[in-house]
């Protein structure tokens, strides 16, 4: 069965955890402005934001986050002709494991709580696949711990990606010039290395 046509459903509260999870690692508390952007808190309030609340939605394997009244436009396309909506967030693998994909940093580089600037000589390896060493650091978050999710900056703060801290901001301090400062997850090079399969 071709992705047009699976049908897209609401995930499950088991799929929404594990997505909310891997979210909460780059976003934190921050998760609250993804879920709620509008910041409602009453009752008339959501009401009043209806069509802007985000829903996620399953379609095959990837996850999308569209908001109410996209999601409500789509009824009137007919299935097989609806191959994409909203924004991709990322898929699940075939073990069930959430993975975060390109399409969120977005999403992450308006909330993430950990951020990291490389340098322009140090863009270029990162947008390649590599992992940022500390030659290429221009700045990092104060107090970021080890192993926490990052996003990847460059000086003149463009999104180029997301990672996992490799160090902790003291440990950082430290590293000779080709330590690792953050594990590479995923870039924007990623549209033209694997345009063909990532849509």
């Amino acid at each position: 069965m071709s992705p047009s046509r699976v049908a897209w459903r609401p995930l499950t509260e088991d799929e929404t955890r594990a997505v909310f999870e891997k979210l909460a690692n780059y976003v934190g508390k921050n998760l609250v402005h993804i879920i709620n952007p509008s910041g409602a808190s009453s009752k008339e309030d959501v009401e009043d934001d209806e069509d802007t609340a985000p829903l996620l939605r399953l379609q095959k394997d990837k996850v999308f986050l569209l908001n109410t009244s996209i999601n409500n436009l789509a009824t009137s396309v007919a299935r097989p002709n609806l191959i994409s909506l909203g924004q991709c967030l990322g898929k699940f693998t075939k073990s069930g494991k959430f993975k975060l994909g390109i399409g969120s940093l977005d999403v992450l580089a308006r909330w993430a709580r950990y951020k990291v600037w490389v340098k322009p000589n140090g863009e270029l390896p990162f947008l390649y696949g590599n992992h940022v060493v500390k030659a290429h650091l221009g700045r990092i978050t104060e107090d970021t711990p080890e192993h926490q999710g990052v996003v990847v900056l460059s000086m003149s703060d463009i999104p180029l990606g997301f990672g996992v801290s490799a160090r902790s901001t003291v440990d950082t301090r430290k590293l000779d010039p080709t330590g690792l400062v953050v594990f590479h997850q995923a870039d924007v090079g990623e549209y033209l290395r694997d345009e063909d399969t990532l849509f």
